[in-house]
């Protein structure tokens, strides 16, 4: 399940969702367009999709994308978050990991504040 992330208008990435039910269900809820947030090098969403945790983790991979359900959102991972140790990528609490940003995240790097996201099908 290929998908095209949209930030500030002018930084396009492409990623995959992974085979999950959560993934599916933000797949299926596309497009999503929305205000986000950034949180270190993270950057968060509301979403209209509900689920419950599956096979969480709060330790990530740059590039990750995740779902946490105790804010409907949706959360793109590309550096250390104010709850990291060092260079490790944590998240706030336990996520859903439903996907991965393919090839460079630097254009991400240095965002702070409120972004504008668009997640669509590729």
């Amino acid at each position: 399940m290929d998908i095209k992330i949209t930030v500030n208008e002018d930084i396009s990435l492409r990623a995959s969702l992974n085979d999950t039910e959560t993934a599916r269900k933000v797949y299926e809820a596309l497009p999503i367009r929305d205000e986000g947030s950034t949180w270190g090098e993270e950057i968060y969403f509301s979403t209209e999709v509900t689920a419950p945790l599956e096979n969480p983790r709060d330790l990530l991979e740059a590039g990750e994308i995740a779902y946490w359900p105790p804010m409907q959102a949706v959360c793109l991972f590309y550096g250390p978050t104010p709850a990291s140790r060092g260079d490790e990528i944590r998240a706030a609490g336990p996520v859903n990991v439903i996907g991965k940003i393919e090839g460079d995240l630097s254009p991400l790097k240095g965002l702070q504040g409120t972004v504008n996201v668009v997640l669509e099908k590729a």
